[in-house]
């Protein structure tokens, strides 16, 4: 039977999954295609010869060295929802595109290592969630392994992220006392074994719950004493359980169990469709000051620059949201993809579909130029997978081919008026120059460059040296800059040379009274430099914030800005 346009969009779910690096975020993404039947078989992020590799870390360099390094869709159809899940690098120096990727879900899973709790990227990412009132679930990994006590991850949760944590089950033991999961929601026990790599569904069997004396005998005294007390503590001592919040942000529904085991995925898949929001509003921006705070510092000290989508809401006139199941439709970039076909210099668009349908062959405003645009090449994307699209709704993820017209942040629309600001921005704190070793590949190389800044891989300053000018590469981190020379060097054939600096620092530099600023004009300190951004505003490089205090006190007449 043929769904309505609302009733299609009602079935979506759109998350991502996040965690610190080595907590089991890319494991637990196969797992969840390995039970929602997107793959018959998991694949693994340190696969050997005769192992399937990953689906969503499809990047050669990611397989190499078994780290995400680019964020990953992947969509599919399970219980009758229609899935579309974002795999984000866990690494921080790629945690621009991690950011990006947040702003285009509705809900987050985000992975703990039960070993060793909250640490340092989790806090960071947690916290962009919670400043846009994103939903979270946890998942607490690798409970096969030793980890804390059950209750002490519960608490440290709730006192570190200052969010109710109620959960949904309890594991049957931890590291090889592990056996299973206890569902609070039914009162069954559910007893896995172990397959050879995970690679299959764990084959499960199914109890009562702690009364039942076929549980009671399969756990050791101490494992069973100290399940009954933890289940006493959680449904006296704990936060109840209330879908509206989680929702709003409040509490974080908590899962337990072993993403490489297949223990607990099940159910996490089952409990997180159920309970996570369909597609949900974003403000228009063309219609409202939604009051972005541009002088925020760096994505390391947590301060990124956030784009205007649910932080205020609740503050917001209806007039200015954009419903989902608006009949116009509206969207964003939010990615930009190179060659994701080797055998092609194909360019991707990934779209997040705000509200109504997209119709393949539809013409739209691209909002920032008000050119109409016709959406002809588009894609459903499976990790490097790609399938024609002809329909797509509200909450979907969908790639569109062969245009160098968009940049991220870039919102399409029917009509004009509608202006997503949803990208956050992030100041550089790496910097190092790049060379082309060799003159014969300089088109390759200027090609590659320029795709790879489009993409927001890194940004591009140029540094002007008499007749001629120098490229200055801006990063996050300095693992951007070796994505950069790999994939110049895989997918353009192109050899670099990278010279690093002591650059910490980039500022834009604003006249007062809105005149064109003179770099002659200004007393520049020794060691700072100046330089253009690809807007060809002129910045200013600085190694520490003594020589940016200093250029301020010398310097009354500009201003300086991100």
């Amino acid at each position: 039977m043929l769904m309505t346009t609302q009733q299609e969009i009602s079935r979506r779910r759109t998350f991502a999954i996040v965690s610190h690096p080595d907590a089991g975020k890319t494991t637990l993404t196969e797992k969840l295609l390995l039970y929602g039947g997107a793959v018959h078989l998991a694949g693994s992020v340190t696969s050997r010869k005769k192992e399937r590799a990953t689906v969503s870390d499809w990047m050669e360099l990611e397989r190499k060295r078994g780290i995400s390094v680019s964020s990953t869709v992947l969509n599919f159809d399970y219980d009758g929802y229609h899935v579309n899940l974002l795999d984000t690098p866990g690494h921080n120096d790629f945690s621009e595109d991690t950011y990006r990727v947040l702003t285009a879900v509705d809900s987050v899973i985000m992975v703990i290592d039960g070993g060793k709790g909250i640490e340092n990227q989790t806090k960071k990412l947690f916290e962009v969630c919670r400043r846009r009132n994103t939903p979270v679930f946890t998942f607490i990994n690798k409970m096969d392994r030793p980890a804390l006590d059950t209750l002490a991850l519960l608490d440290e949760i709730e006192r570190v992220l200052k969010i109710g944590a109620y959960p949904m089950n309890l594991p049957l033991g931890s590291g090889v006392d592990f056996k299973g999961i206890l569902d609070r929601r039914t009162g069954l026990a559910h007893f896995y074994e172990r397959t050879p790599g995970g690679t299959y569904r764990a084959p499960v069997a199914t109890h009562g719950g702690l009364s039942d004396p076929v549980v009671k005998d399969a756990l050791s005294p101490l494992v069973y004493t100290a399940l009954c007390e933890e289940m006493e503590m959680v449904e006296h001592a704990g936060v109840s359980f209330c879908p509206e919040d989680v929702l709003a942000g409040k509490t974080t529904p908590v899962f337990f169990g072993s993403a490489a085991n297949n223990f607990g995925v099940q159910l996490l898949l089952d409990g997180f469709l159920g309970y996570s929001p369909p597609p949900l509003a974003r403000i228009n921006a063309g219609g409202v000051d939604i009051g972005i705070d541009n002088g925020a510092g760096g994505i390391n000290n947590g301060n990124a620059v956030d784009g205007g989508n649910i932080n205020n809401i609740n503050n917001i006139n209806s007039d200015n949201l954009i419903d989902p199941n608006t009949e116009t439709f509206s969207g964003f970039v939010f990615k930009i993809q190179a060659n994701m076909d080797p055998r092609h210099r194909d360019r991707m668009a990934f779209i997040r579909i705000v509200s109504g349908k997209f119709t393949r062959g539809m013409t739209a405003t691209l909002a920032r130029t008000g050119k109409t645009l016709r959406l002809s090449n588009s894609s459903n994307v499976f990790g490097r997978e790609r399938t024609t699209v002809d329909e797509a709704f509200a909450g979907d993820v969908i790639g569109v081919m062969g245009t160098d017209a968009f940049r991220i942040g870039d919102t399409l629309c029917d009509g004009d008026g509608t202006v997503f600001d949803e990208i956050p921005s992030f100041p550089p704190e790496c910097f190092a120059y790049i060379h082309n070793p060799s003159p014969a590949n300089y088109k390759r190389f200027r090609e590659g460059l320029t795709q790879l800044v489009q993409e927001g891989l890194v940004k591009l300053y140029d540094i002007p040296a008499g007749h001629q000018k120098i490229s200055l590469l801006g990063a996050v981190g300095p693992l951007q800059f070796d994505l950069v020379q790999y994939r110049l060097e895989s997918e353009y054939n192109a050899a670099s040379r990278l010279e690093q600096t002591n650059w910490t620092i980039v500022k834009a530099v604003l006249s007062k009274d809105g005149s064109p600023v003179d770099e002659k004009s200004l007393h520049i300190p020794m060691g700072a430099k100046a330089a253009f951004d690809k807007d060809e505003r002129l910045v200013l490089l600085f190694p520490s914030d003594w020589h940016k205090n200093f250029f301020v006190e010398h310097n009354a007449g500009v201003l300086l800005e991100d």
